[in-house]
C-alpha cells in the first residue's frame, strides 16, 4: 500500500495517477474491495455478490408509478432454458419508442438484469424517453461460452419479434453494456452482424471487457493498482473460456478484440478510465474499427479507474462521464438517424 491507502503497484513502470477525488474514495475502501479474483476465492465472491448486489423488485422499479415495467421468460437458444428479460419505460409515453438493449457486468459470473435497471432508468430512460430491456443472462462457469453469448442474441431476436408488444421501434435499438456486459454487447453486435439478425442502430461499450490474453501494456501497468487487475481478469476469462482462454484460433464472438474485420458495425461509443487495465484494449478496439471504415466515439477518461463513475457517482469526472454518454445516445436516437 501506499501512503494514501491505494495499492502502490510493482514499480516496474511509472502508472497514471488517479483522479483526486477517486483516489480518496479508493483510499477509505476496505481491504476486501482490493481482493483479487481467483479460482479459490470465485464461488465465494459469487455468493457473496449474490446475497449483497441490490436486486429491486419489479413494483420497487416502477419507482411509484414513473415506469411501466414487466418480466417476461422468452425462448432460449436451441436446447437451453428460457431466457428472463426486464422490460421497462417511461409511465405515460405513447407510441414505438427506441430501446436500450442493456447487458449487466460482473466478469461474466457476477452481476444480474435487475440491479442495473434504476440507475438507467434514472439517467437515460426517463431524459430520452426510451424503453429498456435487461437480460438475465447465464453465467460462468457454470455457463461457459458461448452460453451467455447465445442468451443476449435470443433475447434480442425475441424483442425484435415481440417489438409491438413491447412498444418499442425495431429500427431504433442500442446495444449495449458495461465491463463484461460491453464485451457482451461487443460480440452480439458481431454475431447479428454475421447472423443477419435484427439490426442495433448503436452499441454502447462502458469499460468493455474485450481482450482473453491479458497481454496488454495497460495490463501489466495496472496490475496490483485497480481492483480490477491481471489476476482478476484471467479467472474471470477462465470460468468463460476454460482451457480455451488464449488459443491462437478463438473465436472473436468469445472475445472481440481478436476480431480481425470490424466493417459493418453499428456506431460505437467507447469509453474507459486512463488508469485501468482495459484502457489498451478498448483504445485498440476503436482504432480497428476506424480502420475497417467504421464509426466510433472514444472517450479516456483522466485517473479513471475501473468503473469509476459506480465507485464515486458523485465526482466530476464521472458527472462528465455520464453526460458524454447521454449526450451520444440523444444524437444517434434522434428521429433524423432513423
Amino acid at each position: 500500500m501506499g501512503s494514501d491507502g491505494v495499492p502502490a503497484g510493482s514499480g516496474a513502470v511509472p502508472v497514471p495517477p488517479f483522479d483526486p477525488e477517486l483516489g480518496v474514495v479508493l483510499a477509505e475502501l476496505g481491504s476486501e474491495a482490493w481482493e483479487s479474483l481467483t479460482p479459490d476465492n470465485l464461488v465465494a465472491r459469487q455468493v457473496r455478490d449474490a446475497g449483497g448486489r441490490p436486486r429491486p423488485t419489479v413494483e420497487d422499479l416502477r419507482a411509484g408509478g414513473a415506469f411501466d415495467v414487466a418480466e417476461w421468460c422468452v425462448p432460449g437458444p436451441a436446447g437451453a432454458p428460457d431466457v428472463t428479460l426486464v422490460s421497462a419505460r417511461p409511465s405515460g409515453l405513447v407510441g414505438s419508442l427506441p430501446l436500450l438493449y442493456y447487458l449487466h457486468g460482473g466478469a461474466m459470473v457476477m452481476g444480474n438484469a435487475w440491479s442495473v435497471l434504476p440507475r438507467i432508468l434514472r439517467e437515460w430512460a426517463l431524459p430520452l424517453g426510451i424503453a429498456v430491456v435487461s437480460v438475465e443472462y447465464r453465467l460462468a462457469p457454470g455457463t461457459p461460452y458461448p452460453g451467455p453469448l447465445e442468451d443476449c442474441y435470443a433475447g434480442l431476436v425475441w424483442v425484435a419479434g415481440h417489438a409491438a408488444e413491447l412498444g418499442v421501434d425495431p429500427d431504433r435499438v442500442v446495444i449495449g453494456g458495461k465491463s463484461a456486459g460491453g464485451g457482451l454487447a461487443a460480440a452480439l453486435a458481431l454475431l447479428v452482424r454475421d447472423r443477419g439478425g435484427p439490426p442495433a442502430l448503436g452499441q454502447l461499450l462502458l469499460c468493455p471487457m474485450l481482450d482473453d490474453r491479458g497481454t496488454t501494456f495497460s495490463g501489466r501497468q495496472m496490475s496490483g493498482v485497480d481492483m480490477w487487475d491481471l489476476t482478476s481478469n484471467a479467472t474471470a476469462w477462465h470460468a468463460l473460456l476454460g482451457e480455451r482462454r488464449g488459443a491462437g484460433d478463438l473465436s472473436p464472438y468469445a472475445a472481440p478484440a481478436r476480431a480481425t474485420d470490424l466493417s459493418g458495425l453499428p456506431p460505437a461509443y467507447i469509453d474507459v478510465g486512463s488508469a485501468e487495465m482495459f484502457r489498451d484494449e478498448d483504445v485498440a478496439y476503436a482504432n480497428a474499427i476506424w480502420q475497417c471504415g467504421g464509426q466510433a466515439e472514444l472517450h479516456v477518461w483522466p485517473g479513471g479507474c475501473h468503473g469509476f463513475d459506480s465507485l464515486a457517482p458523485r465526482s466530476a469526472l464521472s458527472r462528465d462521464a455520464r453526460a458524454a454518454r447521454t449526450r451520444w445516445l440523444r444524437r444517434l436516437l434522434a428521429p433524423s438517424n432513423s
